[in-house]
């Protein structure tokens, strides 16, 4: 097949979405697939209306023959009324990738109200959709309905390098020390490291540490605010801030810290507590969103509700205080993630789809 997909910037962006979108790419060439990304600049969301009149990019859609166009859901404001000149023009099948529906973000409700009624608008002028979660799914379905075709694909366990042992993961939770915390997530509101440090002075001094994983230039405001926020907890001695990291670094951190904590406003997926399940980590994680698709409370972590720092700090205390609960959630977090599917997997489905939709 012969398919295209409509991206923001690079294929190369360090967030969830954007290693979703390249490891279905990764996947679709490996099975023969020609996939030409066409990437749209980064703008602000008013100048991404404009897009939907642009004659050269309506030209470029309408000229290409392709079997299947993908596009990033995340572009839903340069495509909503694009895509309903396509359809008249095209005979390929438009199939979106779903992440997150801006309007389901937290954010004012009248914000939310006018993002939504652009997202419906695009949703509605599409042959298909590829969800990364269920949750995401009846979000989509309680905006426009159920008519469209679609597949749940989750984001693949496999994509990091090789997890612990559970003998590994068991020693690790058995050796003496403070508690190693991980936050990995890029410095923004939405992945609440704010409430996390609002939690972590209500432990004891010296029985913790915590290692931030994540981009420190895409809300420069925020992180300034982050430092602040450090400085006058007098956590600067405790916490680390390593910016963004390469995968592999990522898994040095996840082997070497006892659990992950990132409890976000909301979290459509959550591609991080994935990744720290497959080491063993328990997981702390937002009751907003899909984390409770990955997660049981209390076996292979705790969720919180957003914004709730006392609750974090109590969960946090019970992995600090009880290092056999800590050992037995660990392995389950292990064992929960070896029946969860591969990137090839949840890749296939996709393909699936497109063929279906292109026969």
């Amino acid at each position: 097949m012969h398919i295209g997909l409509v991206i923001y910037g690079s294929l190369e962006t360090l967030t969830g979405g954007y290693l979703y979108d390249r490891l279905l790419v990764q996947h679709l060439r490996q099975q023969g697939d020609r996939v030409e990304v066409i990437s749209l600049p980064w703008r602000s969301y008013g100048r991404h209306l404009a897009d939907n009149f642009s004659h050269r990019l309506y030209r470029r859609l309408c000229q290409t023959p392709f079997d299947a166009l993908l596009q990033d859901e995340l572009n839903h404001p340069s495509l909503f009324r694009l895509n309903r000149r396509l359809r008249g023009a095209v005979r390929y099948p438009i199939v979106s990738i779903v992440h997150l529906l801006r309007c389901s973000e937290p954010r004012p409700h009248w914000q939310n109200w006018l993002y939504g009624r652009v997202e419906s608008s695009y949703l509605r002028n599409l042959d298909g959709c590829v969800y990364n979660s269920h949750t995401t799914r009846g979000a989509v379905q309680q905006l426009v309905g159920a008519s469209q075709p679609g597949v749940v694909a989750y984001p693949g366990r496999d994509h990091l390098p090789a997890a612990l042992t559970p003998q590994q993961i068991e020693a690790r939770t058995s050796a003496p020390g403070p508690l190693r915390i991980l936050f990995v997530g890029n410095l923004t509101p939405v992945k609440g490291l704010h409430t996390l440090l609002q939690a972590l002075p209500q432990l004891p001094r010296g029985a913790w540490q915590l290692t931030v994983v994540g981009s420190l230039t895409m809300d420069a405001a925020y992180v300034r605010d982050i430092r602040q926020q450090m400085a006058r907890a007098g956590l600067n001695d405790h916490v680390r801030l390593l910016g963004s990291c390469p995968n592999a670094e990522v898994a040095t951190q996840l082997a070497e810290h006892h659990v992950l904590a990132v409890p976000s406003l909301y979290e459509a997926f959550g591609i991080a507590y994935l990744e720290a399940l497959g080491c063993g980590l328990p997981v702390i994680a937002s009751t907003a969103g899909a984390a409770h698709e990955l997660i049981v409370h209390g076996e292979h972590g705790f969720l919180v509700d957003p914004g709730d720092a006392g609750a974090l700090a109590r969960h946090l205390y019970t992995c600090l205080d009880d290092r056999v609960r800590l050992q037995r959630m660990s392995l389950a977090a292990y064992w929960r993630v070896q029946s969860h599917p591969t990137w090839a997997d949840s890749a296939g489905r996709v393909r699936e789809l497109l063929q279906t939709l292109t026969r």
